[in-house]
């Protein structure tokens, strides 16, 4: 079923990358949108100045138009609507609602001290309650003094509210201390402005991390105080690492336009982490952005933690991968190559662009089921640029093997390619099966030395279309440095 006028927003503080929890909560306010014809928001909670930090704006918005996620309005920063935020914290107070407080820093830190001397739980006591401060005192000594105006909790009884996840959720009031609502240097608290936005901005729905769920007996009580609805919360579970703790870097999670760099495409991400407390209903996990859009609405969003899964990422992206057509692969595949070495690309004072150019449509075939990530082609591609490789004795010969015997099938190897007039992958494998029968050898105990031998690792594409790919002049070398290695 659609909703109606559905208006959502997306919300990050400016203070760090966009990290995966973020992302999903974008992906799941934008994709509600979407499949409602509503509207996404784009707000940027700039309210912390200290910690503000504009490159880290930058790297949300780049790492969302990286995921195709666009907004219909926005930017919108909260730094940009500080009188509005005072006004309405002024309001409060003539309403009985909130007060002045120019309790120091020095004092709530003797206060909780002695709370935890006390064994009791350190929460502010509501002194500021009884000084009754005006508007004219605050006026007069805001720049000297460090006043706040905190929210006036009622005294007792139950706040409850309703998740559209979790059903009733219901709060005691009386753990609920006077809170902050606008700071000593006039900007607001995320409690404040959020709630102000909200209501100014219609937002329909609030889709955030269930890490709010505790703070929205507070925002419920900031809109009861104004006279204003408050929208359906929306509090999606947690994500959490394979060993169900807290998920971090060490689970593999990074910031989205860390995925970028890595060679991770957007569609991929977007299917996987929508997936992460959302069940589209079947057990479909391949899914086109459209078919998500289509399937997603909140009464699918599940309510116990999800698991982020980085082998069933990288999985999931290798399928995108292939799914891609060879020329959209092999642009992407060059793009990533036509860096330097040192960059993780293989461009150096022997492979230039043109080489790589010319060659990496022929190869794109054969690494494309071997790829999990873009950023993988430069490792599986090196071979076929370099002569120069790493090769071991030991790894060129196979067990119950003699060295002679070795020697012998690389060198009767190098004499067939020789002969080769048509240098192609059918004839070739045909006429090799046959010098094995020849040389009394499996045909692995001869293919496995030479793959080896060409490429310098016990797996790799098709041995012939590589051996191809690699040109007869080249793979003559290959072999004949294999052999030195092993008369060394």
């Amino acid at each position: 079923m659609t909703e109606q006028n559905v208006r959502v927003r997306f919300a990050p503080s400016p203070t760090g990358n966009l990290h995966i929890g973020g992302v999903r909560t974008a992906i799941f306010n934008w994709l509600f949108a979407k499949a409602n014809n509503g509207k996404f928001i784009l707000r940027i909670e700039d309210t912390d100045q200290n910690r503000y930090d504009e490159s880290s704006e930058e790297s949300i918005i780049s790492s969302l138009r990286w995921l195709d996620i666009d907004w219909d309005e926005g930017p919108i920063r909260q730094s940009e609507r500080k009188d509005l935020y005072g006004e309405i914290a002024k309001k409060l107070v003539d309403t009985g609602w909130a007060y002045y407080d120019d309790t120091t820093s020095e004092e709530l830190k003797e206060l909780r001290d002695q709370q935890i001397r006390e064994k009791k739980p350190p929460r502010y006591d509501n002194r500021g309650r009884y000084k009754e401060l005006t508007h004219e005192y605050y006026e007069k000594n805001k720049k000297n003094k460090p006043i706040v105006i905190r929210f006036k909790v009622p005294d007792g009884g139950i706040k409850p509210f309703n998740d559209e996840v979790r059903g009733n959720v219901e709060f005691n009031l009386k753990e609920i201390d006077d809170f902050v609502i606008l700071k000593s240097d006039g900007m607001p608290t995320y409690h404040l402005a959020h709630v102000v936005d909200d209501h100014e901005m219609k937002i329909s729905h609030v889709i955030r991390g269930e890490e709010w769920i505790s703070s929205t007996p507070r925002h419920v009580l900031i809109h009861d105080a104004l006279g204003w609805n408050y929208p359906k919360y929306v509090h999606v579970s947690l994500i959490l690492g394979k060993d169900k703790s807290k998920l971090s870097k060490r689970h593999g999670a990074e910031s989205a336009l860390d995925y970028k760099e890595k060679g991770y495409l957007p569609e991929a991400i977007l299917n996987f982490l929508a997936l992460l407390g959302w069940s589209p209903g079947d057990n479909s996990e391949i899914m086109s952005t459209n078919e998500i859009i289509n399937k997603f609405s909140i009464d699918r969003i599940l309510s116990h933690p999800a698991v982020f899964d980085p082998e069933k990422l990288e999985w999931m992206n290798g399928t995108y991968i292939r799914n891609l057509d060879d020329k959209e692969l092999s642009n992407k595949i060059l793009s990533e190559v036509n860096k330097s070495k040192d960059d993780g690309g293989l461009l150096s004072d022997e492979v230039s662009i043109k080489m790589i150019k010319d060659k990496i449509v022929q190869l794109t075939p054969l690494i494309r089921e071997r790829l999990k990530k873009i950023s993988d082609s430069s490792q599986l591609l090196e071979y076929f640029f370099y002569d120069k490789l790493e090769i071991k004795k030991e790894s060129l010969i196979p067990k119950k093997i003699e060295p002679n015997q070795i020697i012998e099938g690389l060198s009767s190897s190098v004499d067939l390619i020789e002969s080769f007039k048509n240098f192609e992958p059918v004839a070739l494998e045909e006429e090799f099966r046959k010098l094995a029968e020849k040389l009394g050898l499996k045909a692995g105990q001869l293919f496995f030395p030479i793959r080896i031998s060409l490429t310098g690792r016990k797996e790799s594409p098709p041995l012939f279309d590589t051996m191809c790919a690699i040109g007869k002049e080249n793979s003559i070398k290959r072999l004949y440095s294999a052999i030195s290695i092993i008369k060394s």
